[in-house]
């Protein structure tokens, strides 16, 4: 699947300076089966950083207030976007018909059985299913992926990730939500939706 918002100038700019990874990175020739995903967070990070939607770089948003912390690689599918289509959807599966999109890149969370130090980078994935996130009447889904090639992709059935692997986090339903920092809850349970 190319991408035609990527014209020869566009690449050219990308070689001298740093491409905004929401909207000058690529998803991937692969794609929908291997994306792209920028990756902000990790699981030791004990800050919730995200990009800044200007500049592109990585900011820091607030500390982590709860004692869960991500439990895969967290970021985002560049050149997505959670807004009407995802809305509809949401509508659809929910029968809410109060719900929009959040205007933000689509969220990834990308299991892998090794340990990365540091966000910031780009991880080629997987997507095996997902979570359908309403917040505040607003659609947040979450898909769900493996890092491509990783040693436990393998073990992965698509049509049911919710199958313990012992060396892989089991509760993603630990996954803060950085939308409601008041809540103590990452988010209410019973409006989260496993897919695949």
């Amino acid at each position: 699947m190319a991408n035609k918002l990527m014209d020869p100038i566009g690449k050219l700019m990308g070689l001298r300076y740093k491409s905004h990874p929401w909207h000058g990175v690529e998803i991937g020739p692969d794609a929908p089966e291997v994306v792209i995903s920028f990756i902000e967070m990790v699981p030791t990070d004990t800050v919730k950083y995200e990009v800044d939607k200007v500049t592109g770089y990585l900011k820091i948003d607030r500390p982590q207030k709860y004692s869960n912390a991500v439990p895969a690689l967290y970021g985002f599918i560049p050149q997505t976007y959670s807004g009407d289509s995802v809305a509809a959807l949401a509508r659809e599966k929910t029968g809410n018909e109060k719900i929009v999109g959040d205007a933000d890149p689509v969220d990834i969370c990308v299991l892998t059985e090794k340990q990365i130090s540091h966000g910031d980078i780009l991880v080629r994935a997987r997507p095996i299913g997902g979570f359908r996130m309403i917040d505040n009447n607003q659609a947040d889904d979450k898909l769900i992926a493996v890092m491509n090639n990783d040693a436990s992709a393998p073990e992965w059935d698509p049509a049911n990730i919710a199958t313990p692997k012992p060396h892989l986090p089991t509760d993603l339903t630990s996954i803060p939500d950085e939308s409601r920092p008041e809540t103590k809850a990452p988010w209410n349970e019973a409006e989260v939706v496993l897919t695949s």
